[in-house]
């Protein structure tokens, strides 16, 4: 099955996929010119596949391979175009010449914890890379919220068109330190063009304590952070967490699904750290901070009105597809050979490189507070331009491999 996009209208190949197409161009946010959406079926497990490419003009569509439960086809529809419009404005502004991707697969939440077992992931992720196998090319998955480095390994056995596999298969291997690094620089941004000094004495509270963020909070420790308070909803992980910062100004606290306590909590960063949409009517007016910066993709509910509600009240949003960008900088370019301390990455976290992650953070705030607009609205101006660029040696050749997908009827 194949979704694909012409002169901005969406133009579905099945039927139920017309129906849906017409529902959501009645609310198009989400929706920015995407080149193509592909939707498939695993044969043994039944799981829906898919993949979505925003934009291939920089290079084949790049992005993590997301495993999440969603309520229904429309929400995941809507995640994956938010993500894969993100991945092409986060590839652009590090840099990169890749395109933006994102895939999805949905969690069969009817089968229970099925999704936890190995010979069901294995599976799983072999079917997932079958399916991108079949998409010659267009779309290069890696991991994501739900997968990890074992998962990528399974993709990886049936697909060449993988990356943060296994170092022992050649890969860069779990992208989360990078990711974490990458997003306290932007912090460091954030808190230097406010003239607030470094991280050294801030308190920093964080929604959400998953792999990303025990990494932040050992980065910002290593900056001598005042105070960490961190919220999570997994009992086991607080366990596990409170453990290995005893002793040290770090806050774990137990949560539950629904609780909002963590916004309002005084703070000179909050990090949104968890899943998108978080920053809506319902949570914004409860924070107590000038900046927002974290780990989070999509943190905006609606990326057209909460960006303006969050500088009406004078808090500096740090766009998260600035400054969570080091994960696929980790792994997008794996293929050219791997270097202890490498320095195509490690200029990611300097203060002199055109495009480091401090850098263009105090870029995009500069230009919104001199253009009198919003840093979401800077940050798309910016990466929009960079997004246009054409990949220097294969120029927009993603566009002809959609086309010949088309022509040679994939999916029916």
């Amino acid at each position: 099955m194949t979704w694909n996009f012409a002169a901005g209208r969406l133009v579905a190949s099945q039927p139920w996929l017309e129906a849906l197409a017409e529902h959501v161009a009645a609310d198009d946010r989400d929706f920015h010119r995407h080149e193509g959406l592909y939707f498939g079926v695993g044969l043994e497990t039944g799981a829906l596949h898919t993949a979505f490419i925003h934009s291939s003009v920089r290079g084949q569509g790049a992005g993590g391979l997301r495993h999440w439960p969603y309520p229904t086809l429309e929400s995941l529809i809507r995640d994956g175009l938010r993500l894969s419009t993100g991945m092409s404005r986060k590839n652009a502004l590090a840099g990169l010449w890749w395109g933006g991707g994102k895939g999805i697969v949905a969690r069969q939440s009817e089968h229970g914890d099925r999704y936890r077992d190995p010979a069901y992931r294995r599976t799983l992720y072999r079917e997932y890379g079958a399916f991108t196998t079949s998409l010659r090319g267009l779309y290069v998955t890696a991991e994501d919220v739900g997968t990890g480095p074992s998962d990528m390994a399974e993709v990886f056995a049936t697909t060449r068109h993988v990356t943060c596999v296994p170092p022992a298969v050649g890969g860069s291997g779990n992208p989360s330190p990078a990711t974490a690094k990458g997003v306290v620089s932007a912090m460091e941004g954030a808190l230097d063009h406010c003239g607030k000094g470094g991280i050294a004495g801030k308190t920093v509270a964080m929604q959400g304590a998953g792999n990303v963020a025990t990494f932040m909070i050992e980065a910002l420790l290593a900056r001598d952070v005042g105070r960490v308070v961190a919220t999570e909803i997994s009992a086991p992980r607080c366990a596990l967490l409170r453990e290995r910062f005893a002793g040290r100004p770090v806050e774990i606290r137990e949560t539950t699904i629904g609780d909002l306590s963590i916004f309002a909590e005084p703070c000179d960063v909050f990090a949104p750290n968890a899943l998108g949409g978080v920053l809506g009517p319902e949570t914004i007016p409860l924070l107590q901070t000038p900046i927002v910066c974290g780990a989070a993709n999509n943190q905006l509910l609606d990326d057209r009105r909460d960006d303006s509600a969050l500088a009406a009240r004078g808090i500096i949003y740090v766009p998260d597809f600035v400054a969570n960008r080091m994960g696929i900088v980790n792994c997008a370019n794996e293929q050219y050979g791997t270097l202890s301390e490498d320095p195509a990455i490690e200029r990611h976290f300097s203060r002199d490189w055109d495009n480091a992650v401090f850098v263009v953070t105090k870029r995009i705030l500069e230009l919104a507070e001199r253009r009198g607009i919003t840093s979401s609205e800077a940050a798309n101006e910016l990466a929009d331009e960079a997004c246009s660029q054409a990949h220097p040696i294969w120029g927009h050749r993603g566009r002809a491999i959609a086309e010949g997908l088309e022509t040679d009827g994939w999916g029916r």
